[in-house]
């Protein structure tokens, strides 16, 4: 069955752009221009990948973006915010709320559809690779895509998940920003390590045990020392 993709955008034009390129890439696409209306879809029917506006008419984008990770059957939905937006504080913002990706309008369609095919590549389960990773009191599941800690279950993005993955299975190692966003974010990823620090920030308010055992390393990058 092909990924079906949910744009939502108010303008026709950019909106058809989209549609039309991630059409011949095979995808099932539907088209919202405002969030009070994809919402509604949504609860219908979740895709597989959602291209979200920063600004809406009524429901902004960060709006329905933060709806949408309260919410169970869509906390780990793939989200790519789109806006005209291209200050740091913006994309800072859209991260925050629980963007997997941003991208700056204007943009290339072509670029637009690597990034939603890298998003699905890096959220496509390992089945050779599946195994529970334990950090102390910490359990990562890669098949099943879930995380607990002393037996509770945590919600975690995920970006979120993979680069806690990313850390767990280098343990004990120093790791730079460049090896983060090329293992998590991908190649063809061009935001700046600043999302690295914000998703690191998110994952040591989730995960209290990662206060102290995930170190800053200045001007380089981070390590997850070994357990004692």
């Amino acid at each position: 069955m092909p990924k079906k993709i949910y744009i939502v955008e108010d303008e026709k034009d950019i909106a058809d752009i989209i549609r039309h390129y991630l059409k011949n890439a095979g995808y099932t696409v539907e088209e919202f221009d405002d969030g009070e209306k994809a919402l509604r879809r949504i609860h219908v029917s979740v895709p597989d990948l959602l291209l979200l506006d920063l600004m809406l008419p009524g429901m902004d984008g960060l709006e329905l973006c933060r709806l949408l990770r309260s919410e169970p059957a869509t906390k780990k939905l793939p989200i790519i915010m789109l806006t005209a937006k291209g200050e740091e504080t913006d994309k800072i913002v859209g991260l925050e709320m629980g963007a997997d990706d941003y991208i700056t309008k204007p943009f290339s369609p072509k670029e637009l559809v690597a990034r939603v095919k890298a998003l699905f590549r890096r959220n496509q389960p390992d089945v050779e690779a599946a195994k529970n990773i334990q950090y102390g009191k910490l359990f990562l599941d890669v098949e099943t895509h879930t995380v607990s800690v002393n037996n509770k279950e945590l919600t975690l993005t995920a970006k979120e998940f993979a680069l806690l993955e990313y850390l767990l299975k280098r343990k004990g190692k120093l790791v730079s920003r460049d090896n983060i966003l090329d293992a998590v974010w991908g190649m063809d990823y061009y935001g700046g390590n600043r999302t690295i620090d914000v998703h690191i920030r998110h994952l040591r308010e989730k995960i209290p045990l990662l206060k102290t055992s995930l170190v800053t390393v200045k001007s380089f990058g981070y390590k997850l020392k070994d357990e004692k």
